[in-house]
């Protein structure tokens, strides 16, 4: 009982260090500019819009929003279908191979994604998919990560009822999709929250892909804002920032409780 207050104590410090910087940023967003370069530094804003307003007009963001957008539907839903179909098949089916493939799963986790670039650029021009969404998204339609997830939590699942699905006569898509992904909501949203994240705040395959502020990102368009602004329009930056982030930390304080789960459901069966 003695050590608990102590507990707390740590646990305060450990929140301010990332909710510090995070809270800068939000107050930075709506302060005026005498505000920002006050000292001592000022906690509390005034609330103006306008950091918002001129941030809206000094980049394209509407564009950016809805690039971003599209890329983060498509590519996730693409990245959560192929992984679920490559896991289900490492968890249930039985294949010439298939541990050794599913090492070499695990090891494209191992590589760095930069190691692709080139590649993965040469092989989209010559496609002729640049500036294209087909060029922003199909490259990154396989997750090694999420395959892997989606493959340890489908282990951890009773197998007397996918047999039973199998005596009933079930298929493999219809047991997949009537037995298997029913039982594996929270790991499920955890994966595409996870995946909706990551391609909404891919930044460099979409500075290299893209050459017209018409396909360019979120994140490219904020490099974009600085460049317009400088860096005495801390405010507009901030303002443009927090453009960026609110959508998914909104979906992610929606789909916590989900992630917890599915991070705890999930794991070290081999």
């Amino acid at each position: 009982m003695k050590a608990r207050p102590i507990q707390y104590v740590l646990l305060v410090a450990v929140a301010a260090v990332f909710l510090g910087p995070l809270y800068w940023l939000l107050s930075t967003a709506f302060k005026d500019p005498a505000q920002i370069y006050q000292w001592p530094p000022a906690w509390w804003p005034h609330f103006t819009w306008e950091n918002f307003s001129l941030a809206w007009k000094a980049a394209p963001f509407d564009r950016f929003f809805l690039n971003s957008t599209i890329i983060t539907v498509a590519g996730t839903a693409l990245k959560v279908v192929n992984a679920v179909l490559t896991a289900y098949a490492f968890a249930y089916l039985r294949f010439p191979f298939k541990k050794i493939l599913f090492f070499l799963v695990l090891g494209a986790m191992m590589v760095p994604g930069h190691v692709t670039l080139l590649p993965n650029y040469l092989t989209v021009a010559s496609l002729g998919w640049i500036n294209t969404y087909a060029g922003l998204i199909i490259p990154g339609i396989g997750s090694a990560f999420a395959t892997f997830l989606m493959r340890q939590h489908f282990l951890t699942l009773p197998t007397e009822v996918t047999d039973a699905a199998a005596v009933d006569g079930a298929g493999h898509l219809r047991t997949l999709w009537r037995v298997v992904l029913p039982m594996s909501q929270p790991m499920l949203i955890t994966v595409v929250v996870i995946t909706a994240v990551e391609e909404w705040n891919n930044f460099v395959w979409p500075l290299i892909v893209t050459n017209t502020a018409s396909m360019r990102t979120l994140p490219v368009g904020l490099l974009i804002l600085k460049d317009e602004e400088g860096l005495a329009a801390w405010g507009t930056i901030m303002a443009g920032t927090l453009l960026v982030l609110a959508p998914m930390l909104l979906i992610f304080l929606i789909a916590q409780r989900y992630i917890v789960g599915g991070i705890t459901q999930g794991a070290l069966k081999g």
